[in-house]
């Protein structure tokens, strides 16, 4: 009989994508065999609605508005009050649900998994600062992504003596494209020659230093993702003249015949505002080289320079250009990057082994061996 309940919360839940949606998810699915797992996070509409998804018990709380990138909920605190649950696992940024949690006087345990800082948002960090901080105190125990966020964190400094380190992960066989034409049709619509980039189209993506850098790239970029900057870069294509070289999709259905089809994949991000960089995993997974960029975050952590990539300095275009053109013309250092970067999501980020770690931390924050319920 599983005696041990989990609630997890975070901003939005599946099908809403984003990688900490995938990541929560893919967290509590697999914790359903050892405890029972709820999940609260905000509706897309303003209205409340309870649903049983893969075994996790799902209540998507009316949402009114977004402020900040923060989904505007006022039931949130009450659906938490209201939940029995032995540990409540918090997924920051996610200043609301700090208040809330806070507000509604939860006696269960405490796991925060920090993500990423808030960054840019001076404002809303006068208002929300205090009750973070008073979110972390309460914690238990408090898990990052990758040391180096960790190290470079100000968040996080005062309380890096209640912190461990564990990646995000994914299952690496949901990449995997067994659909051989449609990865021919694309070859030959697009070239053998294809740049591969997603993520959504916002300045901290660094995807206009990827624009620029494609005029001294013989290959067609693909870039996959919606966002604000879409008219922007279009235009900037135009300007550089290499419109022709890019292709933009937007939204795509199915992504894993694109990274079968892909010689190289580039994450140009140039803040630690991309925190991870989960997309590099899924890269790896398809047997991808990764170019990234050197920011204080996990990215190239992920993926690290010389064995399974390579990395340059943010916003250096001459950097980006020559890295991407290296791996284009040389195939074996292409193979050798790409099967080290398959084997190494294996190794140490898949989905199975980052459930495995938090239960251990779970386990030392309830006192009871979680897992064997």
């Amino acid at each position: 009989m599983k005696t041990t309940s989990i609630l997890h919360i975070g901003k939005f839940y599946p099908p809403y994508r984003g990688g900490m949606e995938t990541h929560v998810r893919d967290l509590a699915v697999r914790q359903t065999d050892s405890a029972s797992i709820s999940v609260i996070a905000a509706h897309s509409e303003p209205w409340f609605e309870k649903t049983v998804m893969d075994g996790v018990s799902v209540t998507r709380v009316a949402r009114f508005g977004t402020i900040a990138s923060m989904p505007v909920c006022p039931g949130l605190a009450l659906a938490i009050r209201r939940t029995p649950a032995d540990l409540v696992h918090i997924h920051m940024p996610n200043p609301a649900a700090a208040l809330s949690f806070l507000m509604s006087g939860h006696s269960g345990k405490l796991v925060i998994t920090h993500h990423a800082d808030t960054i840019g948002r001076r404002i809303l960090r006068q208002l929300s600062d205090p009750f973070v901080e008073s979110l972390m105190r309460r914690a238990g125990h408090i898990i990052v992504t990758s040391k180096r966020y960790l190290d470079s964190s100000s968040e996080l400094s005062p309380f890096r003596h209640n912190c461990s380190i564990v990646p995000l992960g994914i299952d690496p066989d949901d990449v995997i494209c067994n659909d051989k034409t449609a990865i021919r049709k694309l070859r030959q619509q697009l070239g053998d020659r294809i740049v591969l980039a997603v993520g959504r189209l916002v300045p901290y993506k660094g995807f206009d230093i990827l624009i620029r850098a494609m005029k001294d790239v013989d290959a067609r970029l693909i870039l996959i993702g919606f966002g604000p900057q879409y008219g922007a870069l279009i235009k900037l294509a135009q300007s550089e003249g290499v419109l022709e070289k890019i292709t933009m999709l937007g939204k795509v259905e199915d992504i894993r015949p694109y990274f079968a089809a892909a010689s190289v994949f580039v994450l140009p991000s140039v803040t630690r505002a991309e925190a991870f960089g989960m997309v590099q995993l899924e890269a790896m997974s398809a047997g991808l080289p990764i170019v990234n960029t050197n920011i204080e975050s996990g990215v190239p952590e992920v993926c690290i320079d010389g064995a399974t990539g390579i990395t340059v300095p943010p916003r250096n275009v001459f950097a980006l250009s020559h890295a991407i053109q290296l791996l284009l013309n040389k195939q074996e250092l292409r193979k050798r990057l790409g099967d080290a970067g398959k084997a190494r999501v294996h190794a140490e980020f898949t989905s199975d082994l980052m459930a495995r770690r938090i239960a251990a931390i779970y386990s030392d924050v309830l006192g009871i061996r979680f897992g064997d319920n």
